[in-house]
């Protein structure tokens, strides 16, 4: 079954269509792993080698890939369904292969390995412009690139060689040294590389400025690939630092989309609210949790790992602020709770197990304690969601049909339970 290749198009007459990604899970325990059995023709509806969104995968779910080209088998280690990875295809297909102008599938990747960049041009409508390289699959694409890159210079210079040689009969010079060094001004010479004959072009200041913004650029790309094979702690700590310049800056309040991309870049995203909250927290925490809501929500939604860690980062800002905070654990978790910051299982999770990971044992026992009554609020509120829908069901079991001999035609009647229905008091968090 096909779909389409931009799946926010709902048009059925959308002519870019690609097959439905088919995974298989095979093995078992550690050497569990799933295969994307088609990922050959998805990657060809793509216009993309089939290793990219295979890689692409594995840097989203933190897993290794592996390629057999020869059998056409590619492999993300783990356990995943085929509906999260084509979701996740869609992130890939947004980054890589839409056109940022026209959102049409029609671009091509150019990869400039010296340069450390990658442009993309639209053959529908003739868009050219650069990647951001900051996703950490950039660095596998620059010792990757596309096949058709490689070809096409080869055919290029193949075809340059076989007119020179040529020429070089006509001249009588033949393919010795000799005949090289009398053409040793022939195109093949200026043109064999566009860089060189980038840097012969203008000799105007202009130029000039221009070619040292392109070896910065180069050099800044060379320090963002770099970063990626850094320890994880230095990369949390370059995380850590680029947040707080932007507080420090003033211009935190807009940056959440920067952040978000910056922790990609380095590969922390599960562990950017920890950082958030101890840059963005303090004694006013419920006042910044309204704030800064767009900021975490980046990082928390539909991942419970950065949940885990948001819980961790509020444990410390408690520590920090005991006398202000610890009366006040409850109406704070149901402020994260409300802003869907954190999902009900999340919570449960973290209270069933008090750690000394982020305070000591005894501040973590007195927090947990504390939450006891939102924890258990939220349960029975979870509890009498359930029943609610259940009291649903049990009311079509009580509608009876039933004849009326005065009225003479069918009427409906709801019979009463036998046993009376028992009241429930409401919990009210503000009290606790």
């Amino acid at each position: 079954m096909s779909v389409n290749v931009n799946r926010s198009v709902s048009d059925q007459f959308y002519r870019y269509k690609m097959p439905r990604l088919i995974a298989k899970v095979e093995g078992k325990g550690n050497g569990i792993k799933t295969v994307i059995v088609n990922m050959v023709d998805v990657a060809k509806a793509l216009n993309r080698p089939p290793t990219y969104p295979t890689k692409f995968f594995g840097c989203e779910l933190g897993a290794q890939t592996q390629f057999d080209t020869k059998n056409d088998r590619y492999i993300v280690n783990g356990s995943h369904e085929a509906n999260k990875l084509q979701d996740m295809l869609d992130g890939f297909i947004r980054k890589f292969v839409l056109c940022p102008e026209c959102d049409n599938p029609e671009t091509d990747l150019h990869v400039n390995p010296k340069k450390q960049t990658i442009g993309t041009s639209c053959k529908a409508c003739g868009y050219r412009g650069m990647l951001d390289t900051r996703h950490k699959l950039c660095t596998f694409i620059l010792k990757n690139p596309p096949e058709s890159n490689e070809s096409g210079s080869a055919s290029v210079k193949k075809e340059k060689e076989k007119k020179n040689r040529k020429k070089d009969k006509e001249n009588g010079s033949g393919s010795g040294e000799a005949g090289n060094h009398d053409n040793f001004d022939a195109p093949q010479a200026v043109d064999g590389d566009d860089d060189d004959e980038d840097w012969a072009e203008e000799t105007t200041e202009e130029a000039q400025r221009r070619r040292m913004e392109e070896i910065s650029d180069h050099a800044k790309n060379l320090t963002l690939s770099e970063d990626l094979e850094k320890p994880l702690e230095e990369r949390v700590n370059l995380f850590y630092n680029f947040v707080k310049q932007k507080k420090e800056s003033g211009t935190i309040d807009g940056a959440d989309k920067e952040i978000l991309a910056e922790a990609e870049r380095l590969d922390v995203k599960a562990m950017g609210p920890l950082i958030l909250s101890e840059l963005l927290f303090n004694e006013n925490i419920r006042d910044q949790i309204k704030k800064y809501k767009r900021h975490f929500l980046r990082f928390c939604h539909n991942n419970k790992k950065a949940q885990k860690y948001l819980l961790g980062g509020f444990e410390c800002v408690v520590k920090l602020h005991q006398v202000q905070l610890l009366p006040r654990v409850p109406i704070i978790l149901k402020d994260l709770y409300d802003a869907d910051l954190l999902e009900e299982d999340v919570i449960f999770a973290w209270a069933e197990k008090v750690s000394k990971k982020y305070v000591s044992k005894e501040l973590a026992k007195e927090i947990h304690a504390k939450a006891a009554p939102f924890v258990k609020w939220l349960k029975e509120a979870e509890e009498e969601s359930e029943g609610s829908e259940e009291e649903e069901e049990e009311d079509d079991e009580n509608v009876e049909v039933v004849y009326s001999s005065s009225a003479r035609e069918l009427k409906v009647e709801t019979v009463k339970p036998d046993t009376p229905e028992k009241e429930e008091d409401d919990i009210d968090i503000d009290a606790i």
